[in-house]
């Protein structure tokens, strides 16, 4: 007799979707009902995100994607995360007594990369036209959603922000001057304008998909989108995390350099699978290195809800967490040792530091020999920011980071995932964030506003992620594909910032090594670690912490403390919010599967 689940684990042969809004994962099933591919299922889902989760992700976000494509028999990273600014310097922000990228409005802002990501999945892999992939969209914010419950939460913590400092976000978001209510119809029709005239622009002087998409994507990048960011960075000055008002240094000219890059990715081999990730711009490689450390030890055996498992995995993440501090930023700008970090000799070295007590020391490694670099934030760094300048307006802090569960006491931006496996074997995994209702106020001619990415930038010149023209901020955001003895297999993902790949790994772990199927691996209690520094504003570091679920048994709890652990011990259904996919070509024929987490009673996975 199977385990007892929250829900089954969705098995069909047609397609298979796992996303963390039951709407999106419906449009996203829906669009492969018309004879889409993966391709399209994703893009549509994706957008339809920006809509009905706006506390999580929005049109002027991020959005990194990986995709496998039968037709070409390879993986792509389509790397929708933007760069700063040109303006975007060090000596820039230092000259206006920062330290520290503001968490909140506009100095925090990057080319906004979700919708020239979807645009070049959308036109390069899929094959429908783009008002179809579009029209869920535009329904939704014409017509209106039920707003999920997170969603009033997330709105009522700012509302008095929203009251006294950003006017254009009351307007969108406080119908006289009230919260909405959870369940409640909710518009955004300044959202679907904007929608409907890119579609509309991008139909004048005809041509096929292809180029109606790129007209499109000039539309927002060199045409009206850009030119409605350009006046209101430089028009408005914002109240921001820093407790002071300031103009935004993204330009028109920013947006119009920009498109989003199609990457080979990383991958590293483990007991017979492939995994397969962003590279050091992106936390994505932190998953690689936990595995390369796991390497060294005998997993099967162990109990997934005992210590000695927890120990080991939670050890091994604070080792490869701290080494993305030391090393991770974007290629294009930093020599990141990436062979070495993954390589066996390395590990082995590193793994000689997993003891039986928990440690408590920041500990990067010196790969080929580098001396590390490694800076943490956090509470008094915090406290000199906000203490310059005007005095705050409430909960102005509200925006700040990405992580699902935060120990700031401010409402935390966060994250959406969307998994989808079509008939045909093509899959894509994405991780839609940013652009969130409180990291900055509403751009009107626009409907939704910025994001805030850049507070990952140091403002520290030895820093891999410092802050610097055309980089990117080294990402939390990290989808996954797995092969499986050479063939496609899995597709998979979560919210929660510096969590993410703790949380994946977990669910890759209780696969491979326990036997579970997606959504038992899915629903098995969770745990994480925020001992190394915050990718987040005010970038601080938890030593020693540990996170457990509160069903996680209480004999493990003791445990783990016995060990040196500083237990967290949270709700009982708290962690990540894990969706997955995957693809098993039997004798008989492929079976495609799904799961959803039922954290937070969003997330869904459909199929048939």
């Amino acid at each position: 007799m199977p385990a007892f689940t929250t829900r089954p684990e969705i098995r069909g042969t047609f397609g298979v979707v796992a996303s963390t809004h039951w709407l999106a994962s419906a449009v996203a099933m829906a669009t492969l009902e018309k004879g889409g591919n993966a391709f399209d299922a994703a893009a549509a889902a994706g957008l339809t995100l920006q809509v009905v989760e706006p506390h999580l992700n929005g049109p002027l976000g991020e959005a990194p994607i990986l995709v496998w494509s039968e037709k070409n028999q390879r993986c792509d990273m389509i790397c929708g995360q933007g760069v700063a600014p040109q303006g975007a310097t060090i000596s820039h922000y230092r000259r206006l007594g920062l330290r520290l990228v503001p968490g909140t409005g506009l100095l925090a802002a990057t080319v906004p990369g979700a919708f020239d990501g979807w645009m070049r999945l959308l036109r390069d892999y899929g094959t429908l036209p783009l008002a179809e992939i579009l029209g869920p969209a535009i329904s939704y914010a014409e017509n209106g959603y039920p707003l999920a419950w997170r969603i009033p939460v997330t709105i009522s913590t700012v509302a008095e922000m929203f009251r006294t400092a950003w006017p254009t976000s009351a307007a969108v978001y406080l119908k006289n001057g009230e919260a909405p209510k959870a369940g409640q119809l909710f518009r955004n029709p300044g959202l679907a304008a904007t929608y409907k005239r890119v579609l509309a622009e991008s139909e004048v002087g005809g041509g096929d998909r292809e180029r109606r998409i790129d007209r499109a994507r000039d539309a927002w990048y060199r045409g009206f989108v850009a030119a409605a960011i350009d006046k209101f960075c430089h028009g408005e000055k914002v109240l921001d995390s820093s407790g002071r008002r300031h103009n935004g240094v993204l330009t028109a000219d920013d947006m119009a350099r920009w498109q989003a890059p199609v990457e080979k990715p990383l991958t590293y081999d483990y007991r017979g699978y492939t995994l397969v990730k962003g590279g050091p711009w992106s936390q994505g490689p932190v998953l690689l290195q936990q595995l390369a450390l796991l390497a060294g030890f005998d997993l099967d055996d162990t109990d997934p809800t005992g210590p000695d498992f927890i120990h080991t995995v939670a050890e091994c993440a604070k080792l490869a967490y701290l080494d993305r501090e030391a090393w991770y930023g974007d290629p294009d700008f930093v020599d990141v040792p990436m062979q070495t970090l993954l390589s066996p000799a390395y590990n082995e070295a590193r793994r000689k530091l997993v003891g039986e007590r928990a440690s408590i020391e920041l500990r990067p490694g010196s790969p080929d020999g580098r001396e590390p670099h490694v800076i943490v934030g956090g509470a008094e760094l915090a406290a000199a920011v906000a203490g310059i300048g005007e005095p705050t307006v409430g909960a102005f802090a509200a925006g700040i980071g990405e992580p699902t569960t935060s120990p700031l006491g401010a409402v935390a931006g966060d994250t959406c995932h969307v998994d989808v496996i079509d008939r045909w074997g093509n899959m894509v995994s994405a991780t839609p964030s940013g652009g969130w209702l409180q990291s900055s106020p509403v751009i009107p001619e626009l409907g939704f506003c910025l994001g805030t990415r850049l507070q990952i930038s140091w403002l520290d010149e030895d820093s891999p992620s410092s802050l610097e023209p055309g980089k990117r901020p080294r990402s939390t955001l990290s989808p996954t594909l797995a092969f499986k003895e050479g063939t496609p297999y899995m597709a998979f993902g979560t919210p929660g910032g510096d969590g993410q790949d703790q949380w994946s790994l977990q669910l890759f772990l209780h696969h491979v090594h326990h036997g579970m199927n997606l959504q038992e691996a899915i629903d098995c209690p969770e745990f994480n670690t925020e001992h190394a520094p915050s990718s987040f504003y005010p970038r601080a570091a938890n030593p020693g912490h540990l996170a457990v679920e509160g069903r996680m048994p209480e004999a493990t709890k003791r445990a783990l403390a016995a060990r040196g652990h500083r237990v967290h011990v949270g709700e009982e259904w708290s962690g990540g919010r894990l969706a997955a996919c995957a693809r098993e070509d039997t004798p008989e024929g492929r079976i495609l599967k799904a799961g959803a987490n039922p954290r937070g009673m969003q997330s869904y996975a459909a199929g048939r």
